[in-house]
Formats: C-alpha cells, structure tokens, sequence
C-alpha cells in the first residue's frame, strides 16, 4: 500500500499542468486538466479544493472559470503538495514496545524507559530526510524535467490541445 495517496500523484502532475514550457503558470480549469490527464474529474475537483484552501492555487473567473497557480511554480515545493493534500503524516506511530517487555514483570525499569525510543529515533530521522528530500523539488524543477525529455514539439501540442478544447 502506498504512504501518500494517488491524489497527490494527481496534485502534482496537474499542478505541472497549469505551468508552459517556458515555465510561465497558465490558468486552466479543472475540467481541462481532468480530461488532459485522463482523471476523474469529480476526485480531481476535490483536490483542487485542498489545494486552495492550502493557497497553492486560486480561482479564476471569467468564461468558464477556472485556476491558476497562487504563486510562482518554483516556489511550490513537492512537499507543500504533499501537505495540502494527504495533510501532515507521520510514518511511523511508536508503542513503546520497549516498556513492555514480559521481563519487567509489571514495570520496567527506568533505564529501560530513558531517552527517546531508538527505534523512534531512526524512524523520525527517516521522516524527517524523506520531507527534506520533498522540500528540495518544485513545481519548476518537475516541469523542466518532463520538457528536457520531451520532444520540442510538446509543449506546442499541450497549448494547441488547450486552444482547441476552449474553442469547441
């Protein structure tokens, strides 16, 4: 099972989405972004909810209405998405296992209690590199990479495929 749900894998690629190949943010509508990724838009529109509430994109209006990115795509990091969608998770949930030990009979022993658990503490260490790692990246840094790899002509496509759903 995954930590983080497939709602943050949507998050992030349709924020990915709302940013041109010249890394400039574009406003599009969930409904768009929906049927260029090829997600459901009813679960899609529900995240974008969480992702206005936590100020990573705001509401447009205008004909048909839509989003746009709250600030620039290199200052929303993988792991402020992570956030407003999935919340604040914590990978691991400590039992104090090692107070419990049929050893101790009914209490155990206070050097058995002292300090932090060190199973806890590798655990928060690990939490702490994998937010740290989610920190590093951006939006920006994310597109850039998916355009490097792309063929010149991509980026003309996904517009010209923007242009010609607005017109229809």
């Amino acid at each position: 099972m995954a930590f983080y749900s497939s709602g943050v894998e949507y998050g992030i690629h349709s924020l990915m989405c709302m940013v041109d190949g010249k890394g400039e943010g574009r406003e599009m509508s969930v409904r768009e972004i929906a049927e260029l990724q090829g997600v459901p838009y009813d679960y899609l529109a529900k995240i974008f909810t969480k992702l206005s509430k936590a100020q990573l994109v705001e509401s447009t209006e205008g004909k048909g209405g839509g989003f746009r990115l709250a600030k620039p795509a290199e200052q929303i990091t993988v792991l402020d998405i992570v956030a407003a969608i999935d919340g604040e998770k914590s990978i691991f949930d400590c039992k104090e296992i090692r107070q419990r030990l049929a050893v101790f009979d009914e209490s155990a022993p206070e050097w058995a209690c002292e300090g932090l658990c060190g199973v806890r503490q590798v655990m928060l260490v690990a939490q702490q590199r994998m937010e740290e790692a989610l920190s590093q990246h951006t939006v920006l840094d994310l597109v850039r990479r998916m355009f490097r790899k792309a063929p010149d002509v991509f980026p003309i496509q996904i517009e010209e495929w923007i242009d010609r759903r607005r017109n229809d």
